[in-house]
């Protein structure tokens, strides 16, 4: 690896853990100003204060997020776009590059793959591509990868999960992303047939807080590197005390209680 991708990597990464809490906040192409992230400064200074290690969005939020002032926070530029209002929207499409990436700041980009949809080859071929200008240019790259067709039947399965998971490895990310498999044991699987990072998705709207920061914390156990999880954060009520907590159970490995006991104060 080169050293370049080695030091933007360790803005992102706990280097002395291999773990990371990264805030996705690209929602806006896909369903609209969501609550939560009207105020795109605010999103992310709050991030910031609860300790997450980068966030993530498209390169127009780039200039409404920028803050003078405050901890610092490491910055991911999405690559990949579907709106909610498409009769297609299971497939990404890129709109952005790594060089545009590199202007805005970033320290790392992603691209977004749906297995199993009618264009997965078209989508494939793209992460190829943005694969090879990541490894020209010393950027590291995240592949979010998940199980979404007509002929996915359960996509949480963990032989679904540890294929998505194996695809991004294989066509070049650095990190991958994948929704977590519902159990430790089968999580524990995903992660070791992969030599990159792994982080869990968040989801739909989870029930409790409880909930979420269970799942995380077994994630962790199983071995995966922490979390890229969105509305589950930046919705959350009191969100610069739930990423507290976040932040205790991946880099300081507290238990479920003790990071609760943070969030309701």
């Amino acid at each position: 690896m080169y050293i370049g991708k080695r030091v933007r990597l360790e803005r992102i990464i706990n280097r002395s853990n291999g773990r990371t809490i990264i805030v996705p906040m690209d929602h806006g192409v896909t369903l609209g100003a969501v609550d939560g992230l009207l105020d795109m400064r605010e999103a992310v200074n709050d991030m910031a204060k609860g300790g997450a290690d980068a966030v993530l969005m498209h390169k127009g939020l780039v200039r409404c997020g920028h803050r003078t002032a405050g901890r610092d926070i490491g910055l991911i530029i999405h690559l990949s776009a579907s709106t909610a209002l498409s009769p297609q929207g299971n497939t990404k499409t890129l709109v952005g590059t790594v060089e545009e990436g590199i202007k805005h700041g970033a320290d790392c980009v992603s691209v977004h793959i749906n297995l199993g949809d009618p264009n997965e080859c078209q989508m494939l071929a793209d992460m190829g591509r943005v694969a090879e200008a990541c490894d020209n240019w010393h950027m590291p790259l995240l592949a979010m990868v998940y199980a979404r067709g007509p002929q996915i039947k359960d996509p949480y399965a963990p032989d679904v999960v540890a294929h998505c998971a194996r695809v991004g490895v294989e066509l070049g990310a650095d990190i991958v992303k994948v929704p977590y498999t519902g159990d430790m044991e089968s999580f524990a699987d995903v992660v070791g047939a992969c030599c990159v990072p792994v982080v869990i998705a968040g989801g739909e709207r989870m029930d409790s807080t409880r909930q979420l920061l269970q799942i995380v914390s077994d994630s962790i156990k199983a071995g995966g590197a922490g979390i890229s999880v969105g509305r589950n954060v930046f919705q959350h009520p009191d969100r610069v005390r739930l990423v507290t907590a976040l932040r205790a159970i991946v880099h300081e490995d507290a238990d479920v209680d003790t990071a609760l006991a943070l969030v309701e104060g």
